[in-house]
């Protein structure tokens, strides 16, 4: 049986930056990372991808130039977690025990849980930039005009935002290519404005009415008939009568009973529902009920988890009430590597917290870009620095600029390397 002092379950942006950080602070603590994937991704270029901004080759490298030296690597994945054993079982290296364990394997794309959305990604006209940003270009250049929805569900996802990005990317895309003029852009989300931070969602909301954008709050997909191009969504504010007064005859919107809208796509633009692994859903380690059921259950302050002590956990597994992108886990690492190591040497935990900051780099077309940058209770948390020469909550080109070059550069170089 594999034993270890720290085990990392992920190689991602999360476990990658503990582990190395962790290496900074002492190369003598025994670390293993299980990962199973060869491959390592810059998932926030993926938005630029599907807007034809950005080779979807730059945004790959080879997992093994990011483990840190002098920790090892199990190319395995974990099957089940026992934390009343400090133990995890993996799919072909036996089991691994461990001292302290810091759960780090993201989320996982679930199509299954919408019906007819498995089927319909196989189709020429149904995209999602989550699981395949090529595709998502390849349609948008050969789209003629109709109906262009982009929506989300109502389960927790990588970067709340992201469904919005590519919707002003493709707007402006169709302005180029001429046809904007027979092309109506909805959003339909399930939320109840466009962005909860009100700073942000002043100039988002501007944008929307300027570019004649069609929103749909309280719009939740439920289900998808790719034979029809039809996307069924039910309307899920208490006020059912609103949802016939709002009906918008111009994209064919048709009501089904009281709570239920069909609209026919000509492209349709999907984040799929996302969920925690099935080794982590399945363990003591996640919440069993409420809101926050399947995924790590910690403190949201110091990112411990509140019913086994040795273990912390961060990024998009964690039970956090903030966006699940890269930037939050930038804010985590450090408290995370922080804790554990004052836990190890000292037997408790540091004073730093995280205290829910999270980014989401708003792209509202080919050269411009919303920073949005946040905390709990989706309170404003601007760099001070960068607030000093910009306002972040107006379209920025400069932001532009940090999105295409500036982030990339600090997620390989810097932060991977436990260098931010």
């Amino acid at each position: 049986m594999n034993h270890t002092q720290i085990l990392i379950i992920g190689g991602g942006t999360a476990g990658i930056t503990v582990a190395a950080q962790l290496r900074k602070k002492d190369k003598k603590l025994q670390i293993t990372i299980l990962e199973p994937s060869e491959k390592h991704y810059y998932q926030p270029a993926w938005t630029l991808v599907g807007a034809g901004a950005f080779r979807f080759e730059d945004t790959e490298r080879k997992e093994a130039k990011y483990i840190p030296e002098g920790v090892k690597w199990i190319k395995d994945k974990a099957t089940d977690v026992v934390p009343f054993d400090n133990l995890v079982k993996t799919e072909f290296s036996g089991d691994i025990t461990y001292d302290y364990l810091v759960l780090a394997p993201g989320l996982v794309m679930a199509p299954e849980l919408l019906p007819g959305l498995s089927e319909a990604l196989k189709k020429d006209n149904v995209c999602s930039n989550y699981i395949d940003p090529k595709k998502t270009w390849g349609i948008l250049q050969n789209f003629k005009g109709g109906n262009a929805i982009f929506t989300q569900p109502t389960t927790p996802i990588k970067c709340g935002g992201a469904p919005q990005k590519i919707m002003y990317m493709a707007e402006e895309h169709f302005r180029n290519i001429k046809v904007r003029e027979k092309t109506n852009v909805i959003f339909a989300t399930p939320g109840t404005v466009i962005f909860g931070v009100p700073e942000f969602a002043k100039t988002l909301n501007k944008i929307i009415a300027e570019r004649d954008i069609i929103l749909k709050t309280y719009y939740a997909p439920i289900k998808i008939d790719s034979e029809k191009q039809e996307i069924t969504f039910k309307y899920v504010n208490s006020n059912i009568q609103e949802c016939a007064k709002n009906l918008k005859p111009a994209i064919g919107e048709e009501l089904n009973g009281d709570t239920e809208i069909k609209i026919k796509y000509d492209m349709l633009h999907i984040a799929p529902p996302q969920q925690a692994p099935d080794f982590v859903r399945n363990s003591a380690v996640s919440l069993q009920e409420g809101p926050n059921k399947g995924w790590v259950d910690v403190d949201i302050n110091t990112l411990r988890h509140k019913r086994f002590p040795n273990i912390f956990s961060l990024g998009d597994v964690a039970a956090l009430p903030t966006a699940k992108t890269g930037a939050a886990i930038r804010k985590q690492a450090p408290i995370v590597s922080g804790n554990l190591y004052h836990l190890i040497k000292n037997g408790e935990l540091d004073q730093e917290i995280y205290e829910g900051y999270s980014s989401c780099p708003l792209v509202t077309g080919y050269s411009k870009m919303v920073l949005a940058e946040f905390k709990y209770n989706n309170i404003r948390d601007s760099d001070p620095l960068i607030s000093k020469f910009v306002d972040t909550t107006k379209e920025q080109y400069s932001m532009w600029l940090l999105k295409k070059y500036g982030l990339p550069f600090m997620y390989w170089d810097l932060m991977l390397k436990g260098r931010a």
